[in-house]
């Protein structure tokens, strides 16, 4: 052996000796910090989730609620390194416990102890107070495994891998940062499949870092901000869009019934006109009730034209200084006829003298029109409606009260929505497009003024409140206003007998088309009677059976669907023929029809060649029955 072979040797068995202390020394230092320091971080674990506990279950404590406390409890099954669990109350009485799957059922305390950790041999043992308003309500035990051993034994193992090879401290160390650095990112994406599934968009990542990877979470977490906020606005949206659909459709319903009912006296009308036979009485009563009808016609089309004039910011007012007494006379002349037929009481309280505004004269007539007439509508035959006017402070306030059907809370404050209807019910005396109120609300709004609704709920009337600024009195004070004619209601029919004459009974609320079809059907040599609601009918029909009956579907009292069942049912008339003659024309429509017991269902306005033909078909019918008979 040279002497350069034996320094050789020295420096490395130096080199080696000092480097083994080193390590070994380096190691044991190690060890002994970190089993101290695994000791705390145990101890700091327990602790936390002792505090997890302690909060979750106070509320339980509180209200004596046990199973929430279990339920609480049980979550432990995610830390399998726990033992055993148990919730005291403040009397230091056990009130929930929880055991580790797989592990022997162990003797919990009697009692808890003093608070604070406990190593005892390979276990740790915790009591932790439970807080609730700055109140102990309870204390939290946790018992967990402390696998001292174990964990020394790895540490060994660490110290002999070092020694031997220095790449396995290499990849001890790169493992350690291995999982410091995957843990955001895992995280990450599993926040990512959580959105995808659930579509949550208010998941959070806990943000564990200050470098890129924390920049990275807080990137993340706020486009999961954003993509909430986004989903809430358009979830709105989608739940608006739902709501104006629905409207819509039952706009185009109600529209289309609303225009068939005026259609129909018409039709029925031209055909009298048209058969020189006819009563001149007959024809007069024909002309009238169409002149009517016709401007119920143009009353509904200008009322949407408006609504499209306000929606488009293209409705122009032609201001004047006005009379709001004359306002309100005029607005009562124009539905004096409406009044008359539905047999209501008008009262009013108008000032003797002039209440000036400044407005269109023709706009705010529309509005009290709109008023007066949803008061006429919504009130049973026979009613009152009180029309008030007072200028006071200077505001006029025009009030309009009825002792209608009234109108719940939760609705009064969508009643001055466009196509809202107070009664949907096919009972309902009077339909109509839903616009009245809502025009009324925008043409009062053009004026600086407010309207206002106040009822005590259903079955006990409203009153409409309209409050405009006042001005004052003009130098040169007087207005024309025009005069429209009022029409007044159609006569009787008188029955008429002929070979092939039916005996039919015509039940329909709208009183100029159920007259203006028995005088058609009176010209056909039919003999006719007509009543006006589905109880008159019932009684009617079952009193003295007719031949054919042509009733409407929406009658007040009962409506059509129920008068028609109430017949089958009957045997007096199980199998009298009925058709119904309504407004409503849909496929559901037809097929409710048809269930409840009519043998056709036809729509207004009738086609008079049509209803000929059926009653044909019919009377062939009813023929056949007397035949049977005898």
């Amino acid at each position: 052996m040279t002497p350069r072979d034996s320094l050789r040797r020295r420096i490395t068995l130096v080199v080696m000796t000092t480097t083994a202390a080193a390590l070994l020394l380096s190691a044991t230092s190690l060890l002994i910090y970190e089993l101290r320091s695994y000791r705390a971080a145990w101890a700091a674990d327990l602790t936390t989730q002792a505090d997890l506990i302690a909060s979750s279950s106070a509320a339980a404590l509180t209200f004596d609620d046990a199973r929430a406390a279990r339920e609480v409890l049980a979550l432990l099954r995610l830390r399998p390194q726990i033992e055993a669990a148990a919730v005291y109350s403040a009397s230091g009485k056990l009130f929930a416990s929880y055991t580790a799957p797989g592990v022997e059922p162990t003797a919990l305390p009697a009692a808890p102890r003093i608070d604070g950790t406990r190593f005892e041999g390979d276990s740790l043992e915790l009591f932790q107070k439970v807080d609730h308003n700055n109140e102990r309500v309870g204390t939290v035990y946790l018992t967990a495994h402390y696998d001292v051993g174990g964990r020394l034994r790895d540490y060994l193992a660490i110290l002999f891998a070092v020694t031997v090879a220095s790449l396995a401290l290499a990849a001890l160390v790169f493992g350690s940062l291995e999982s410091r650095l995957t843990q955001p990112i895992l995280a990450l994406a599993q926040a990512a499949r959580d959105v995808v599934r659930r579509r949550d968009y208010r998941l959070q990542v806990a943000k564990t870092t200050n470098d890129e990877v924390g920049v990275l979470v807080d990137s993340f977490n706020d486009m999961l901000h954003d993509l909430d906020v986004e989903m809430s606005q358009r979830q709105k949206a989608e739940d608006a869009l739902r709501v104006a659909d629905r409207r819509k459709d039952e706009f185009l319903a109600t529209l289309a019934h609303e225009l068939r009912n005026p259609l129909a006296p018409l039709v029925t009308g031209l055909e009298i006109l048209k058969n020189r036979d006819v009563d001149p009485h007959a024809q007069a009563r024909a002309r009238e009730l169409m002149s009517r009808q016709l401007k119920q016609m143009v009353r509904l089309i200008d009322d949407l034209l408006d609504v499209s004039r306000i929606a488009t910011n293209k409705l122009q007012l032609r201001r004047d200084t006005l009379d709001l007494v004359a306002i309100v006379r005029e607005a009562i002349e124009v539905t004096e006829a409406a009044l008359r037929e539905r047999a209501h009481r008008l009262e009013t309280a108008l000032p003797g003298e002039p209440v000036w505004v400044e407005g269109d004269a023709t706009r705010l007539t529309q509005v009290v029109v709109n008023l007066l007439n949803n008061a006429v509508k919504y009130t049973d035959r026979g009613g009152r409606i009180v029309v008030q006017l007072e200028g006071t402070d200077g505001a006029a306030v025009v009030r309009v009260r009825d002792s209608g059907i009234g109108i719940d809370p939760a609705q009064q404050v969508q009643i001055f929505e466009m196509f809202m209807q107070v009664d949907k019910s096919l009972e309902r005396e009077r339909a109509g497009l839903g616009v009245g109120l809502s025009l009324a609300r925008h043409l009062v709004e053009l004026h600086a003024g407010r309207i206002e609704v106040q009822s005590a709920g259903r079955g006990q009337g409203a009153t409409f409140t309209v409050t405009l600024p006042c001005v004052a009195a003009p130098v040169s004070a007087g207005a024309a206003r025009p005069h429209p004619a009022a029409g007044s209601a159609g006569a009787g029919v008188s029955p008429m007998g002929g070979e092939g004459a039916l005996r039919i009974l015509v039940a329909d609320d709208n009183i100029d088309l159920a007259t203006s079809l028995g005088d058609l059907l009176v010209t056909l040599g039919h003999s006719v009677r007509i009543v006006h609601d589905g109880r008159a009918a019932l009684e009617a029909a079952t009193a003295d059976p007719p031949d054919v009956a042509l009733f409407d579907i929406g009658m007040p009292l009962l409506n059509g669907y129920d008068l028609a069942r109430r017949l089958r049912a009957d045997p007096a008339t199980r199998a009298l023929p009925m058709v119904a003659i309504t407004g409503w024309g849909q496929q559901t429509d037809r097929e409710r029809a048809r269930d409840a017991g009519f043998d056709r269902h036809l729509v207004k306005p009738v086609d008079p060649g049509e209803l000929v033909e059926l009653l044909r078909s019919l009377g062939e019918r009813a023929a056949g029955r007397v035949v049977a008979r005898h």
